[in-house]
């Protein structure tokens, strides 16, 4: 089943049905108000698959900076296409600020769409969640969650808890005043009451 309905009144529903939970989730989404999550339709999954890497283990701002001067290389289109980012030589990706661990993994996502490995938007509409990430997970340095972030921003799956995130975890802590953040088991099987609304519990406990 596909779960992708962020409109305004699968919004309404979802906080209404968290805010039921229990009287933390309650003051918690009063205190925030309404679910004001913003997807980035439109985008293949290849280029969210490589935006998402530059962004890995990096301050926003930073992340920005190396995707900026990436696109400076390409200054007649929004997004280089594989095959132009594939012709890059790594010393000028290297100046651009990647990594070698995270050059090998764009030129590996950039091959993998050509050999169609890594979906076009329109077959990825028509996939499950679980089998698009069985199937991505596979490239070289792409972990479950970027594969997550690439449903709930660019597929806008509404059903999505990305459990090894440390803001759902941490935020879920400071939610319920725990002092230790539940682990991604713990935070899969308290999640399972969130269905079919997890991407909005998720946006309101990064907000924690």
């Amino acid at each position: 089943m596909i779960l992708a309905d962020l409109t305004p009144a699968a919004y309404r529903a979802a906080s209404e049905q968290l805010a039921a939970i229990d009287p933390d989730w309650s003051r918690h989404i009063a205190a925030i108000g309404p679910c004001l999550h913003q997807a980035t339709p439109g985008r293949e999954p290849y280029e969210a698959l490589v935006r998402a890497i530059a962004y890995q283990q990096l301050h926003a701002r930073a992340a920005e900076a190396i995707l900026g001067r990436l696109l400076a290389l390409f200054p007649q289109q929004p997004f280089p296409q594989p095959e132009q980012l594939l012709a890059v030589t790594p010393e000028a990706m290297r100046a651009c600020g990647f990594s070698a661990s995270k050059l090998a993994t764009v030129r590996g996502i950039a091959q993998a769409r050509l050999d169609g490995l890594v979906p076009t938007r329109e077959q990825a509409l028509s996939m499950t969640d679980e089998a698009l990430i069985e199937r991505l997970v596979a490239l070289r340095g792409v972990g479950r969650w970027t594969v997550e972030m690439l449903l709930i921003y660019s597929l806008e799956r509404s059903d999505i808890l990305p459990v090894d995130d440390f803001g759902v975890r941490e935020g879920y802590r400071r939610l319920k005043g725990l002092d230790k953040a539940p682990t991604p088991a713990q935070m899969r099987s308290l999640g399972g009451g969130w269905r079919p609304y997890r991407t909005v519990a998720a946006w309101y406990l990064w907000r924690a």
